[in-house]
């Protein structure tokens, strides 16, 4: 019998999940030296992504950052080197993460909001090449 999973349901929740999925994220060969060559405080890092999360889940905290401008960085110093299989990769990493630790309404829209900025992430990164705006 499978094990029933709670639903994600606070930050604490968030933070669990952010750091679980990053602990995989800078284990992994294709999608780690994005993440560990850029990122020097990971404390920080972790929060920061928390709060993004806990914000677009439960939209009772505030987000302030703006993550196309830091992919599209990102893109530019690895010389437009982020593929949609990259961000395949990242996804397939963050669904695992939530169905190994939860279940529930909260949790697929985690999902669904990961799909979704997936692809809006790759499409507006892809635009802001040289050449394709």
């Amino acid at each position: 019998m499978k094990e029933v999973l709670a639903d994600i349901s606070n930050r604490e929740d968030v933070f669990k999940l952010v750091s679980a999925f990053y602990d995989k994220i800078r284990a992994d060969q294709f999608l780690g030296p994005f993440f560990n060559t850029r990122i020097t405080d990971w404390d920080e890092h972790l929060n920061t992504l928390t709060t993004f999360w806990e914000s677009s889940l439960f939209l009772k905290t505030k987000y302030y950052g703006n993550p196309l401008e830091v992919h599209i960085k990102v893109d530019r110093e690895n010389e437009y080197g982020i593929t949609q299989e990259h961000f395949g990769a990242w996804l397939n990493i963050w669904i695992r993460t939530i169905d190994e630790l939860y279940s529930g309404e909260t949790a697929e829209n985690a999902k669904q909001r990961a799909r979704k900025m997936s692809t809006f992430l790759y499409l507006n990164i892809y635009k802001s090449r040289p050449g394709n705006q």
